[in-house]
């Protein structure tokens, strides 16, 4: 059997802006630190997305010292800097599928200038440690929490998954239109969708179901355009239930240290589960 060796990590610091490559991070329960931890909502408090406002993939976020750094690939604003750390007391209620939390309103400025670049009025909010938002009991392990992530605080895909994608489209997709935080090299495509227990390096985790994939692998990552590949090419083979499925959701069962380089190490396996 091949070695199995993680050769990307990602995290979206900002859910459903660009997302940004590390070569280590660190895994906490809700998920890699900073992954998630902010998001964008509208007037109502619902959260916002690319699979409704695609221009969101052109807003580039970068970790900087003094905190995210928010620029617009194709427009000339002034960047925004968001401090890792927020000063506001100011909380609201927000709703992120199924799920209702609360969460801190950044600033101001930040709301001035998401909906200054993205033409809709919204607002940018962050997740403190207090706010809950669990895991589906229905997969958890032990009540985890999770970030504004869709449900999970890890996704892991195969690159011969991604591979073999790519052999069956007529133009080749990049990883980032798959929005994972792991990628490994090594073992055979959709391997991934078999793991139960597996460790990273030293950090343990448990894959919780593989992931339902929607519009958003359609949106070209760099103009915002979107098609109908690969969705269309994968519901041909990758289709469990009503879900086309792409690479696996992960939980946590360990925190620590997580780089590029590491080998994975598979303990326990299982039957491809439903994407249910």
């Amino acid at each position: 059997m091949s070695t199995l060796v993680l050769s990307e990590i990602y995290i979206y610091p900002i859910k459903s802006l660009s997302g940004i490559s590390l070569t280590s991070a660190q895994v906490e329960e809700r998920g890699l630190q900073y992954d998630r931890r902010w998001m964008l909502i509208d007037d109502s408090g619902i959260f916002l997305t690319q699979r409704k406002y695609a221009e969101m993939a052109l807003l580039q976020v970068a970790l900087t010292p003094d905190g995210l750094q928010v620029t617009h690939k194709t427009r000339d604003l002034t960047p925004l800097v968001v401090p890792y750390e927020t000063n506001s007391t100011r909380s609201t209620l927000v709703t992120i599928w199924d799920d209702i939390c609360f969460a801190f309103i950044v600033s101001p400025e930040a709301n001035a200038w998401f909906s200054e670049a993205l033409g809709i009025s919204c607002r940018l909010v962050y997740m403190p440690e207090n706010s809950i938002r669990l895991i589906d009991p229905n997969y958890a392990k032990h009540n985890e929490k999770v970030s504004f992530s869709d449900g999970y605080p890890f996704l892991v895909i195969g690159q011969e998954s991604l591979n073999d994608l790519n052999s069956r489209l007529q133009e080749q997709v990049p990883i980032n239109r798959f929005r994972p935080n792991f990628v490994f090299t090594g073992g055979q495509p959709y391997v991934e969708e078999k793991w139960k227990t597996f460790k990273i390096g030293e950090v343990l985790f448990y894959g919780a179901k593989p992931c339902g994939r929607c519009n958003v692998t359609t949106i070209n990552q760099d103009t915002a355009q979107a098609g109908t590949e690969p969705l269309k090419t994968l519901s041909t083979y990758q289709k469990k239930g009503n879900k086309v499925i792409f690479g696996m959701n992960l939980i946590g069962l360990s925190t620590g240290t997580v780089k590029v380089g590491d080998k994975i190490l598979v303990m326990e396996v299982g039957p491809s589960a439903s994407a249910e």
